[in-house]
């Protein structure tokens, strides 16, 4: 039985119309913060930063390749993970289709990870993707932009991410995050990875922007946590949908480990 209201046509004309006016007040309130994003001081980055990639090794400037802007996806793929994010692989079916109409806006796209290459690679095969992808294993790129920490800092609390300062992180023993998957999302989505817990959240999801200038490398900005909804184009659409986002647990998986045949059909187009 439909438990929303209805009503006529007329109706849902008048209220639409008193919707168009709050969303365009968002679309001017969403273009007057790409403007002070746009604003915000350069920060120059002196430290030489390398890579892996399908190429051999990089620098933070190779990875611009010719194009004097960089956007980064930090993706959560530690090198004790058996599989990537399942979040972060969800938001990275969306960037095939993307990072070329950018590279010829000369804006580059990479993303990186603190996992080896040659895992990222395979994964990237497994999931069809052609975007770049690059491994900061060897370099300490990911801490630098607060996007990983050690069991130590986990321990001790006091990391910063998303711009605030994280209490310590505990154990099932001590009432915190338990690695049991029942009834725990973040053991149940570890637990794709290959991993506990503890050892998945010592990743994070991010994105940076980075110009290049004279030679020298800027960093421009920088996003976190819910900060990044704007980019899950998934959800773009779900907020559009009669029912919205309808969350209920850990509903999403890897594009190819859905079930049934419509999903697997969508998701062998990535």
């Amino acid at each position: 039985m439909n438990s929303h209201r209805t009503g006529t046509r007329e109706e849902w004309h008048a209220a639409r119309l008193e919707l168009l006016k709050a969303e365009k007040e968002l679309t001017q309130r969403s273009d007057e913060l790409a403007r002070q994003r746009q604003a915000l001081p350069w920060v120059r980055l002196d430290k030489k930063y390398q890579f892996d990639t399908d190429e051999g090794g990089a620098s933070l400037a190779d990875l611009f390749k010719g194009r004097s802007q960089l956007l980064v996806y930090h993706f959560m793929f530690g090198p004790d993970y058996t599989g990537g994010c399942p979040s972060c692989s969800s938001i990275a079916d969306g960037f095939n289709g993307i990072w070329t109409h950018l590279a010829n806006h000369d804006v580059m796209f990479r993303a990186i990870s603190r996992c080896p290459l040659s895992k990222l690679q395979a994964y990237k095969k497994r999931m069809g993707w052609n975007f770049p992808w690059a491994s900061s294993f060897n370099s300490d790129f990911n801490a630098g932009f607060n996007v990983t920490l050690t069991e130590e800092q986990q321990r001790q609390g006091g990391f910063e991410y998303n711009y605030r300062r994280e209490p310590t992180w505990h154990s099932r023993t001590d009432g915190g995050i338990a690695n049991s998957l029942e009834g725990n999302p973040v053991a149940q989505i570890a637990a794709t990875t290959g991993t506990d817990a503890a050892t998945y959240i010592r990743e994070r999801p991010g994105m940076s922007a980075f110009a290049l200038e004279d030679g020298v490398v800027y960093h421009t900005y920088s996003a976190y946590s819910r900060g990044l909804d704007g980019l899950w184009g998934m959800y773009q659409w779900l907020d559009r949908a009669p029912k919205g986002r309808n969350e209920t647990g850990i509903w999403f998986r890897r594009h190819d480990e859905y079930g049934d045949a419509p999903q697997n059909a969508a998701g062998c187009c990535h």
